[in-house]
């Protein structure tokens, strides 16, 4: 078998950097991945797998000692030289590479919807297992400011037992940008559904735990649209607490990113987490500025009873985002120093969510899980 085994860094040399190669070159790949492969210790971003000449130039000039490949035969070809591929191609795309990486014999790491379907995040999976290799999913928003800080605020049970959890990933976008991400066709896996509804839809389950009933409105608001850009899905929790989850490009008025109520108080949190804008403006981590911060100014509040909207309620400090913490772990894992950050299992319940949400909206029926 070449390349590495869960738990075996290359040539055994814990040393040496764990060789990455990265599929796809687009917003996922070359906005979130590579630097994020770049800055963590441990790891060293080998080759960059794309077709467009100006992605090449673009992926040489940001990483001056990466290698290019125009396809991902001629990367898996020289899977023995690998560790890890990570696939940020397009959504169509990630089973069939997925698949292909993993028997190669390499480690990979999938950008989400790690698939279309719930059975075939399942299927890769056990093929994962059975071949002795990790499998993870890339699920970043697990290391979003506000959500870390949410997360600790529930441990800790300041809001005590927690009875709804509203999320909103929402923005204004009232012209389709066009792409296979607004594209109506369900080979391409598109629309806000299966893109951040895999955000949202995880962050509730992690927090809240397994769903047992789903019900979703979806709808093409925009002119030219051909896939969902507006959808709520509402979700119940095996333990009583309720999810409302908004994902929308046509939201003329921003509601708060949270909105967390429980028998104590409630949380509200307004403003995205800063480290997509960072590493979209070029910033990286490590490189002395204080990443994932914001200022104080958009730190949430806990109260009771009060308006955070006219100062109501205690200012929280927002916990710094730490995306590095994903590639990190990710490392640990393969070390065996640690577990994986985010295991196909979990993205196949995530997706059985999602399955469900889709149906719901197309009948107009609540689906039990």
């Amino acid at each position: 078998m070449t390349g590495t085994p869960l738990g075996t860094p290359h040539g055994g040399a814990p040393s040496s950097p764990l060789r990455a190669g990265l599929i796809g070159y687009g917003l996922a790949g070359s906005v979130f991945h590579a630097p994020l492969i770049a800055a963590t210790e441990g790891l060293a971003l080998d080759t960059v797998v794309t077709a467009r000449p100006e992605r090449q130039e673009q992926a040489r000039a940001e990483h001056p000692d990466v290698r290019v490949a125009a396809t991902a035969d001629e990367l898996l070809d020289r899977s023995g030289d690998l560790d890890l591929v990570v696939v940020a191609a397009p959504n169509r795309t990630h089973v069939p590479l997925a698949t292909a990486a993993l028997k190669a014999g390499l480690a990979v790491v999938v950008d989400k919807p790690i698939a279309g379907t719930a059975a075939e995040a399942r299927e890769l999976a056990a093929l994962a297992a059975d071949r002795g290799l990790f499998l993870s999913v890339f699920q970043n928003r697990r290391w979003d400011n506000d959500f870390l800080t949410l997360r600790r605020l529930v441990a800790d049970g300041e809001l005590g037992e927690v009875w709804r959890f509203e999320s909103r990933f929402e923005r204004w976008r009232p012209r389709p940008k066009g792409g296979w991400r607004e594209s109506g066709d369900p080979a391409e896996i598109g629309g806000l559904l299966y893109d951040l509804g895999s955000h949202v839809v995880d962050q509730a389950l992690v927090l809240f735990g397994p769903a047992v009933e789903v019900y979703a409105e979806s709808d093409v608001r925009r002119a030219g649209a051909t896939a969902d850009d507006d959808t709520f899905i509402a979700l119940t929790h095996t333990g009583g607490v309720r999810s409302h989850l908004h994902v929308s490009a046509t939201t003329a008025q921003l509601g708060p990113r949270f909105r967390v109520l429980g028998s104590r108080a409630g949380y509200v949190k307004y403003g995205l987490d800063p480290q997509e804008a960072a590493l979209r403006e070029g910033r990286r981590p490590g490189t002395g500025d204080a990443w994932g911060t914001e200022p104080e100014s958009l730190w949430g509040r806990v109260g009771a009873g009060e308006s955070p909207v006219t100062g109501g309620g205690r200012a929280v400090p927002t916990l710094p985002g730490a995306y590095p913490a994903y590639y990190a772990a990710v490392v640990g894992a393969l070390a065996g120093r640690g577990p994986n950050p985010v295991t196909a299992l979990e993205a196949a319940a995530a997706l059985d969510v999602l399955e469900a949400a889709r149906r719901s909206a197309r009948d107009k029926v609540a689906v039990t899980l």
